[in-house]
């Protein structure tokens, strides 16, 4: 296996764990944001009141999410292990 074939593998890695990611990070900074723009607005600067909601949103959206996140990851595995032995010899 040469620099080139790991390379690529690392970035296909990285980019399947943002993509896989990316409905929870998403879910949280939204209503972070607008749990934070509440808080302004009604100067309450309690930390649990941001905690609690953030965390049940990203769990709520995971779930949602749970399907596709299976199919990408499937995919990605399937892909990646076809793929071994061509990438391995080089070819």
């Amino acid at each position: 296996m040469d620099v080139t074939t790991t390379v690529d593998l690392t970035r296909e890695a990285m980019m399947v764990a943002l993509w896989i990611a990316a409905p929870a990070l998403v879910t949280g900074m939204l209503v972070g944001l607008a749990i934070g723009l509440l808080q302004a607005l009604t100067q309450i600067q309690d930390q649990t009141v941001a905690f609690v909601p953030k965390f049940l949103a990203m769990a709520a959206a995971m779930l949602f999410a749970l399907p596709w996140v299976l199919q990408r990851l499937m995919v990605y595995t399937e892909t990646l292990v076809t793929h071994i032995p061509d990438r391995l010899m080089g070819g």
